[in-house]
Formats: structure tokens, sequence, C-alpha cells
């Protein structure tokens, strides 16, 4: 579960780490009365908040001027005009895919005046079983690129999920990065929040990019992003309230009511699969036969081992709701779900979905013969439908079927 900006930095002070004052808004007005409150003589930053990374980077998409999803203002007129503008505009970044995602929160920022940019995030390293604190004095938002072309400005200090982050990790770590002065201390203090909120609240990944020291020597989170891990919201009842459902998208909040494993795709193959592992290697031999014809999974799709009829026939919904699938590869393996099971969804979905795309069914396992039997007995009603014996033989008919 992913949370906007603002929240995150909410998070983080509440740890004790040093945010800039802000404002959120949802509307010109809230914008312009926020440049009073913040402005103190000078500017505001403006930024769009929505759950995706290049915002300053971005693009609006269907404005003529080059405008961003972050912006400096210098007037109260300006605050309002843009946030007008970010409003009405989707931003496009590196991260959302050329439709951009639309603006619906904001917030004014009182301007930090940076002076010099760090990054700083905590990660899990699965090499070594242990939280990482990573850190780069070349950070911002190229840090990509640092990563790539230059992974030895990165430090990494793996700490103790018993203990937490020591403060001498975190001091030694500031020294490294270049800190001096009371800065360290400053520093020191930012990284021990993040390092809290990444163990306390169960985030996969916690990151300030940048963490600022301004023109006047302050040590500032101008920017931070939380990933939080869906299995143990139930523990965390204030994490799960930050979720912005807004900012999903709609089949993978649908199928996640329903417990179902789903991420959308740009291909046109449906897929349906019991297991991550088969649904990984389904959405492969799609792409191996069917890249020379232009065609690959539209979605990776895993209903799991205890899967019930409804929640296939939900799967059979999602799945054709999107207007880009031409077909459908349905590989089951029946372990702990009975693959007649899966039959019953199909025909049901057939009967009440209706298929009007080609449906490939390969099925193996738990009570397969049942399966194929009841297959066989509503071929007539569904033309569509098909068996194949193997993988190989339905991915290939699937591909043919579907160009």
């Amino acid at each position: 579960m992913k949370v906007h900006e603002y929240q995150a930095k909410e998070l983080l002070a509440a740890a004790g780490a040093n945010v800039p004052r802000h404002v959120v808004c949802k509307t010109p007005d809230e914008a312009a009365a926020a440049f009073d409150q913040l402005s103190n003589g000078g500017g505001v930053m403006v930024k769009a908040q929505i759950h995706a990374g290049g915002r300053g980077a971005g693009q609006l998409v269907g404005f003529a001027d080059k405008l961003g999803g972050v912006k400096f203002c210098s007037s109260k007129e300006k605050a309002r005009t843009v946030a007008e503008t970010m409003l009405k505009h989707p931003l496009k970044t590196l991260q959302t895919g050329p439709q951009g995602q639309p603006i619906r929160t904001l917030i004014v920022q009182a301007d930090a005046e940076p002076d010099k940019e760090f990054y700083v995030a905590v990660v899990f390293d699965r090499g070594i079983g242990l939280p990482v604190l990573m850190a780069s004095a070349a950070g911002g938002m190229d840090i990509e690129k640092v990563a790539h072309d230059t992974p030895e400005q990165i430090i990494k200090v793996p700490f103790s999920p018993e203990t937490g982050l020591l403060a001498f990790q975190a001091r030694r770590l500031a020294y490294e990065l270049g800190f001096t002065g009371d800065q360290v201390a400053k520093a020191e203090k930012i990284m021990l929040a993040l390092s809290k909120v990444y163990l306390e609240k169960d985030a996969t990944l916690a990151e300030v990019n940048p963490l600022a020291v301004t023109k006047s020597g302050d040590v500032v989170v101008l920017d931070a992003k939380f990933d939080f891990d869906d299995n143990a919201l139930f523990r965390h009842k204030d994490v799960a309230a930050l979720r912005d459902e807004s900012e999903e998208n709609p089949a993978e909040l649908r199928a996640g009511k329903a417990n179902l494993n789903f991420i959308q795709l740009d291909g046109t193959i449906a897929c349906l699969v019991n297991g991550a592992g088969l649904a990984m290697a389904t959405m492969d031999i799609i792409n191996y036969h069917g890249t020379a014809h232009g065609v690959g999974p539209a979605n990776f799709l895993d209903v799991g081992g205890s899967v019930t009829a409804a929640g296939a026939v939900e799967a059979f919904r999602i799945i054709l709701s999107d207007p880009k699938v031409k077909g459908i590869l349905v590989n089951v393996f029946g372990g702990i779900a009975s693959c007649a099971t899966i039959a019953d969804a199909l025909v049901k979905a057939g009967k009440e979905v209706g298929f009007k795309v080609p449906v490939v069914v390969r099925l193996e396992g738990n009570e397969v013969e049942k399966a194929r039997a009841i297959l066989a007995a509503a071929a007539a009603d569904l033309p569509t439908l098909k068996t194949a014996a193997d993988l190989t033989g339905a991915a290939k008919l699937i591909v043919e079927l579907s160009k």
C-alpha cells in the first residue's frame, strides 16, 4: 500500500523528523490561502499528490506549457493559477504511463531553499536478511542514474530489526555523507525517524528524496515516500486509514477485495492461474510464443490454491472488463484447488458474463477428469471455449486465436 507525500511526512514528523511546514489543499482558493500562511515574504512550492515518483520532471497532460507536478510560486495569484491548472490536468511521469494520473490533492509547502540534496532510504536486503539504510550524497531526482552508473556512491548500513538503527550508525553515516557541525545531529535524527517508521509500521520501503541542507544550514525532509506491507495492515489501523483508493487501479482494487492477486499489464492475452510461480511461467510462455505476433500477457492473476467458484467467476468478470483483452488462457494445476471447481466457474462465468473472446483451458491434477467432463458437457453452449492437453499447446492456441 502506498501513501501520499504529505502522509509520509506526517508519519516522519511524528517520529521526530524535521519536515517543512505545509498545508494540504483540494482547491485553488485553498492554495491561495495557504500561500498567505506559509510564504513569509518569499514563495511557496505547490506539489501534486499522486502515487508516482518523478513528479517534478513530469508533464501535465493536455497542457501546452511545460509544467510538471512541482512548481515554485512567488505570489498568491501564481499559487492559485498553478493549483487550478494542476487540478484540471492529469500528471504524466515515467511511472504513470502516457495517460497520466488525475491530481485530486495538492500540498503548498513553505520554500525550504535547498542548497544541497541527499538520498536516504530503508529497504530490506534479502541477500543478507536484514533491513538496510541506504544513502548517497549524490541524491535528488537522479538517484536511479547514480545507482546504475556509479553504485559506489551509495552507502549501505545494515541494522538489526530487534534493536533498530542505532544512533552511532546514523551519526557515522552522516559524517560519511559530508554533514558537518550541528547538521550531523539533525541528519541523524531524520535517519533514526525513517528507520523507526519502517520497522514499527511494517513498511516495505521508506524513502526520503531529497533530504536537503537548506541555505540557512537546516536539515529537512523535502520529499518522502512509504510503501507498506498489505499483509500487515490489520495491525496498523492508523496506516490503513491513509489508503487512497482513488489512486489505485480499479481492477486491481476490485481483485484485492475478492482476495485475488491481480496486476494489470499492457498485453492482450489474459491469464487465470492458481499459484504465483505458475502464473509467472504462464506469462513467460505467452511472451515466448506471442512476441512474434505482437501479443503478450494482459495481466498477472493468481487465484490461489483455495479459490472458490465465486472467486473464480469474479476473476473472469475482472479480466473481461479490460477492453484490451482478446483472449484468455486458463492454466490450472489442481493441488489444493480442484480442477472441477475451476471448470464449474468457467461454465458459470461463460453463461453469466459471456465469453466474447477465445478462452483456452489447460487443466491438470486434482479432479481433472471430472473437470474435463464438465467442460465437454458445456462445449455446445460455449463455442469460444477450447481445451488443450499441455501448456505449450495451450499457449500456441490462444496466441493463434488472439492474433
